[in-house]
């Protein structure tokens, strides 16, 4: 069903449908919601954002005077600048961008225009430059690194060398990165880094650890997620547990991750965005409570992996399947 929400445009379709931003009439506001790409965190969010904004729209008694556009940048700046471009030119309302690099084409398309900017799932808004922006705010699901690496060491105490898997043209992975790199060395484990930005790429880089790494580490990294159903077979195959910044990896076979609720999340965007809409003030941007620890169970026990110690960290551990 998200996904059906969510579906994935063409840039025609994109485009065709965009004209739709224009106002039919002076009483009808335009709302464009744009997913940077497909993957079950993003479709998640997207489906919440729908959800809270009908809800909120119907009980305001403005049915016929809001309209929601849902826009997929299918992982293409030039598809996301289009996208952009298009509403802005048509006069959408407000722009609910879905990740950081269809944040960043948002606000650049919008430049000058002073139309708000309500984002969702920035983990590092201001290394984004997302923040010092009048007319931007919106929601971020900013990673406890540190925690992420003690869930590590809690399962595997005796760990030597932990793998970092990247993009390097993700925004959301440099903070994190650099803050695994410190605990790693405060620690006096080695660690190696291994980068990629296409699918074929990212699956080369995981390929590249195997027999060299204890585990991985892989932060909100969208062009990892993108393969990281391929990225799990190869390291569970290699007995290699992957902790990662979000459920929507566990959901595709990694390990474990402690993250925010992507769906309570979304409702915290609409929610922003339908005060800005009516007139309320653009105030700095949120972050949301994390401390929900997901586990794949399925591969847990395929690495014969003992997560016990985790109902000590957290005040929920969520139990999961691979595709669930």
């Amino acid at each position: 069903m998200k996904k059906m929400i969510c579906v994935m445009l063409t840039l025609v379709m994109a485009l065709s449908m965009l004209t739709g931003c224009a106002a039919k009439d002076g009483g009808v506001k335009k709302i464009a919601i744009v997913q940077q790409v497909e993957h079950s965190s993003l479709d998640e969010i997207c489906a919440a954002i729908q959800t809270r904004l009908t809800e909120r729209i119907a009980e305001a008694g403005m049915t016929d005077s809001v309209e929601i556009q849902v826009f997929n940048g299918q992982g293409d700046t030039a598809v996301l600048g289009q996208i952009g471009a298009q509403a802005v030119g048509d006069g959408c309302d407000l722009l609910i961008p879905i990740a950081t690099t269809a944040a960043q084409y948002m606000v650049t398309a919008a430049e000058g225009k002073n139309i708000p900017i309500v984002y969702a799932a920035i983990s590092d808004p201001e290394t984004a430059g997302l923040t010092g922006l009048s007319n931007v705010t919106g929601v971020s699901d900013a990673l406890n690194t540190p925690f992420i690496l003690d869930m590590m060491l809690a399962v595997q105490p005796d760990i030597q060398t932990v793998g970092l898997l990247y993009s390097n043209s993700e925004d959301n992975s440099a903070t994190p990165i650099a803050q695994a790199k410190e605990y790693l060395d405060s620690k006096g484990i080695a660690y190696l880094e291994k980068t990629g930005t296409t699918a074929d790429e990212v699956i080369a880089a995981a390929s590249a650890m195997v027999d060299r790494v204890d585990a991985v580490f892989t932060p909100t990294d969208n062009k990892i997620m993108a393969a990281e159903s391929a990225v799990a077979e190869i390291l569970n195959a290699a007995g290699i547990p992957h902790y990662t910044g979000a459920d929507s990896f566990v959901l595709s076979g990694a390990f474990a991750t402690c993250g925010v609720n992507y769906t309570e999340l979304g409702y915290k965007t609409a929610d922003m965005a339908f005060d800005i809409l009516q007139g309320g003030e653009i105030t700095p941007f949120h972050v949301m409570e994390g401390g929900i620890i997901t586990v794949n169970t399925e591969t847990a026990q395929a690495l014969a992996l003992d997560y016990a110690p985790f109902a000590a960290m957290a005040n929920t551990v969520k139990e999961v399947v691979t595709g669930e």
